[in-house]
């Protein structure tokens, strides 16, 4: 990218690993700026101090595990110049993962299309390009915990993919648990960042039951004119189970939405820098 001016940033989110001993090697040799957060806070709000620090025309951001090549630099950079806004990268393939965890996350996606006011494309990741405009209207947001890969197909403009094929990580293992920062976590923020969808599910499972209640009743008290046995206790459990289990999640979704609404007007940053090294 000779023709390029550019500079790297790094957004160390606290680690202990020597990391930033190398970034202060490497900072001889390359345009680097190192943002240290002052303690853990997660991908989201790194990637976020990374745009609001990010000075360029348009940036590109990735994860250093290096499954996402560098080497796709040059074609999101061409699109670019191409007008595009918003250049997302989708896997063909992903090496050196569960056959069953890529199903889910294939049906993950499709219903945070479905439910969700954004249309994520199907196996794009956090690689991408992002122009300045379309950036200072994804940093116009005043959300305190935006689900960032849904924030930049928010956006609109004009926007692209290109297509690769995903190697296995280069060194280590990914510290991210199933549920914590992990994938579960990630798909239900993916929906309830950018729909209400869940909770008109709630109002419908509720007329629905209220339905089947009424139904069951008149059940009821027919077998009891015209003397036929009942439901006996292992159909009524089966039924408060089934019930108790659409009210838990019900409550689980309201709870979510509650605390978006908590952690937003307690006014607190999404972060918190320590120093920046440049």
């Amino acid at each position: 990218m000779k023709d390029v001016n550019y500079e790297l940033i790094f957004v160390n989110d606290d680690s202990n690993d020597g990391s930033l001993n190398i970034l202060k090697e490497k900072m001889q040799h390359f345009p680097i700026k190192v943002i240290n957060m002052s303690r853990r806070f997660g991908s989201g709000p790194c990637v976020i101090a990374g745009f609001e620090h990010a000075k360029g025309d348009a940036v590109i951001y990735l994860d250093s595990d290096l499954q996402d090549p560098p080497e796709l630099l040059p074609k999101l950079i061409q699109k670019f110049k191409e007008g595009k806004d918003v250049v997302h990268t989708k896997r063909l393939s992903r090496a050196g993962e569960n056959p069953i965890k890529m199903w889910f996350t294939l049906v993950a996606y499709r219903i945070i299309n479905l439910f969700s006011d954004i249309n994520l494309p199907i196996n794009s990741g956090d690689f991408k390009l992002i122009s300045r405009r379309a950036l200072d209207a994804v940093l116009s947001s005043q959300e305190y915990d935006p689900y960032v890969r849904g924030m930049s197909v928010w956006a609109g403009f004009d926007q692209d993919v290109i297509h690769y094929n995903r190697e296995s990580r280069f060194a280590g293992k990914t510290h991210f648990s199933i549920w914590g920062k992990g994938p579960i976590n990630e798909f239900i923020r993916g929906i309830t960042s950018y729909s209400a969808a869940p909770l008109y599910l709630s109002i419908l499972f509720g007329f629905f039951s209220v339905i089947i209640s009424i139904l069951l009743s008149i059940y009821s008290l027919y077998t009891k004119f015209v003397g036929i046995s009942a439901f006996g206790i292992s159909g009524l459990i089966i039924i408060i189970c089934f019930f108790s289990g659409i009210i838990l999640v019900s409550n689980g979704f309201i709870g979510i939405y509650v605390a978006k609404i908590f952690y937003q007007v307690k006014g607190r940053p999404k972060y918190v820098i320590k120093d920046i090294i440049e």
